[in-house]
């Protein structure tokens, strides 16, 4: 593995006996294959073990992995072809927003993506997949050219939020994120949302008002990163894992609170140890909602998508318990 995580390491040292244990047995011209079996018997069961039980700080690791697919991974594999456009019309183009036309199982659409980079200088290239305005305007254009020619809008979110400097905030961060929330809400063509890695703040949010909202299973969805979270109720960076565990944002947890609608499976460990098995359960996934979608009336699409929206964060009020009557 070229990056290791803590909780992997009992799965790597296996794995490391048994190749001493093949190499040996090669070497000695002894048969080992009882013992070789039961040792791989055990990293299968220590895989299921691990991977079966990770904690959300862990998931929060593996949907940040450095080797994770990005949007230009899964995009030859998801589509038929894919037409890049580029420019917002008013400044420039954002890197770290990908955006065009697409054939999707006979179906031309509109894609929309958050894309981080590969290592450090395609990171600097694409801002560390935190759009800037021009980002979200460009997404916006190409929204309402869907739109206006019936094309189902498909978004990938994967992005630690918005960019937060000071070019961002002087050509208007907050008002791009807004306006992109309102072009959503009102589209009459079906919009299907999906998780691929870290949904970060309101730069996510700002892709995710879709009918549909789906997360790779390593995924996260957040009002904010763990980190920030952390500094902000006990002023200590460190324990953004104890945050992770209190902001209840992976996929498991959305899912049953009903901002998700469905998990999509990724292979153990994660998508970036096989990028063909979880693009092709993305596709599926996608293509069964795709095909429920398009059954609606452009009407009905605005109006449940609206009430999708409208019903995060739902919570009761329970009736007041009079102490004193209780009493008497």
């Amino acid at each position: 593995m070229a990056h290791l995580f803590d909780f992997e390491k009992p799965i790597v040292e296996m794995i490391q006996k048994i190749s001493d244990l093949q190499k040996f047995s090669e070497e000695k011209g002894i048969d080992l294959s009882q013992q070789i079996a039961t040792l791989e018997k055990k990293v299968a069961s220590l895989k299921t073990e691990i991977y079966g039980s990770l904690e959300p700080w862990q998931k929060v690791q593996i949907a940040r992995h450095p080797e994770r697919p990005n949007f230009y991974d899964y995009a030859p594999l998801l589509f038929e072809d894919f037409i890049e456009l580029k420019g917002d019309r008013l400044f420039a183009d954002d890197r770290s927003v990908a955006g065009g036309i697409a054939l999707f199982h006979g179906t031309v659409v509109t894609v929309i993506a958050q894309v981080k980079g590969k290592g450090t200088k395609e990171n600097i290239k694409r801002n560390f997949g935190m759009p800037h305005p021009e980002g979200y305007r460009k997404a916006v254009r190409l929204m309402d050219q869907a739109e206006k020619f019936g094309r189902p809008i498909l978004t990938f979110i994967d992005t630690p939020g918005a960019a937060c400097d000071l070019a961002a905030e002087e050509r208007g961060q907050g008002e791009a994120i807004a306006r992109c929330l309102q072009a959503m809400a009102g589209y009459h063509v079906p919009v299907i949302s999906t998780v691929i890695g870290e949904g970060g703040s309101g730069g996510a949010l700002a892709l995710g008002v879709g009918n549909v909202i789906l997360m790779l299973e390593n995924s996260f969805y957040s009002v904010i990163a763990p980190e920030s979270c952390a500094s902000i109720l006990w002023k200590d960076t460190t324990k953004a894992k104890e945050a992770a565990a209190a902001l209840k944002f992976t996929a498991q947890d959305l899912l049953r609170l009903g901002v998700a609608d469905e998990i999509v499976r990724e292979p153990q460990g994660g998508a970036h140890n096989n990028l063909h098995q979880t693009a092709e359960e993305l596709s599926q996934v996608i293509a069964k909602y795709l095909v429920r979608l398009r059954e609606e009336t452009p009407e009905a699409l605005r109006e449940k998508r609206y009430q999708k929206l409208r019903a995060i964060g739902v919570f009761e009020e329970a009736a007041t318990i009079n102490l004193e009557k209780g009493l008497d």
